[in-house]
């Protein structure tokens, strides 16, 4: 028997002035095209009132949302995505180098496009193991961010390569544009992150959290934003984002983790600058040492053109 699934958030400050369908894509990590959908359908209230997708919400306002039941919310649907790019294949691994805006597998407030989905429309055969809605999948990247990840094609890779991202043995390198000037410009992040203690879909440097480790260095340095280096000890879920937040210096347009929402629409930013540009690890069948890139995306390199120019 399929339930409703319901939700109700209270909009943060940094989503203050923003329409209804673009503060719906940052607080439930939905598409845009989704949350217009669900506001099409009736399904989304403000403070108890209908809304359209361009009107505007206040901070403190309670989102109602409610996700249609469907007969099975975790069902890999195969479908080809526009955009996903395909960096390397063989008969082990397939690296493929994901857009914004597409979510790795189902999940049960997702029904957006997916890794695996288009895998399976584009008729990749990839390995069986793990969860139904994941297989294969040893790594995950966030619905906003963007850049290079790989999936398991065999039963052996999936293994050993599940096995290296716990050992952290895996080189992942991002670039983030960061608000102002980290003091140092290089250094070690060593906090513990768990689940917010007053909002479900975000995280926070928590006492009780699990241990979390980034490093960053400054790439370049400009007026109102400074452009990092970041490796990955581990792999929280949205690690990067709330260390930095952390920090002070947010991704530039991330208003969730406390970006200033003016300086994102300046630089035309519908989401946080955050690129997964390198990842490095031994290959599971020759055991040589293989690293895969990934360019900019247009949205994000526009913005760092912005940024370069500012002065």
């Amino acid at each position: 028997m399929t339930q409703v699934d319901h939700r109700t958030l209270s909009v943060p400050d940094g989503l203050a002035g923003e329409r209804v369908d673009a503060a719906m894509a940052q607080m439930f990590g939905l598409s845009r095209t989704r949350a217009a959908d669900l506001i099409a359908q009736g399904q989304v209230q403000v403070d108890g009132h209908s809304v359209g997708k361009s009107d505007r919400v206040l901070p403190g306002s309670l989102l109602d949302v409610t996700f249609p039941a469907t007969t099975n919310r975790l069902e890999v649907v195969p479908e080809v995505v526009e955009g996903i790019g395909i960096i390397h294949d063989d008969e082990s691994i397939v690296v493929i180098d994901k857009p914004v805006g597409v979510a790795v597998h189902p999940s049960p407030g997702w029904s957006g496009p997916t890794v695996v989905g288009h895998l399976a429309g584009a008729g990749f055969r990839i390995a069986t193991s793990g969860a139904s809605e994941r297989q294969g999948i040893v790594q995950r990247l966030d619905v906003g961010t963007s850049g290079v990840m790989v999936i398991a094609k065999s039963e052996h890779a999936y293994s050993l390569l599940k096995n290296a991202f716990r050992q952290r043995t895996v080189d992942k390198t991002y670039h983030a544009l960061v608000q102002g000037h980290p003091d140092p410009h290089e250094g070690t992040i060593d906090a513990p992150i768990g689940r917010h203690p007053k909002a479900d879909y975000k995280f926070a440097v928590m006492a009780d959290g699990r241990p979390s480790v980034t490093h960053y260095e400054t790439l370049e340095a400009h007026r109102f934003a400074s452009l990092l280096e970041v490796h990955l000890e581990t792999g929280r879920t949205h690690q990067i984002r709330v260390h930095l937040s952390a920090l002070k210096h947010p991704c530039v347009g991330d208003v969730t983790y406390g970006a200033d929402p003016t300086l994102g629409k300046r630089v035309g930013l519908e989401r946080q600058w955050l690129h997964a540009v390198r990842l490095g690890f031994e290959h599971p069948d020759s055991g040589e040492h293989v690293e895969y890139e990934s360019s900019y995306p247009d949205d994000l390199a526009h913005a760092l053109a912005v940024i370069r120019d500012a002065h």
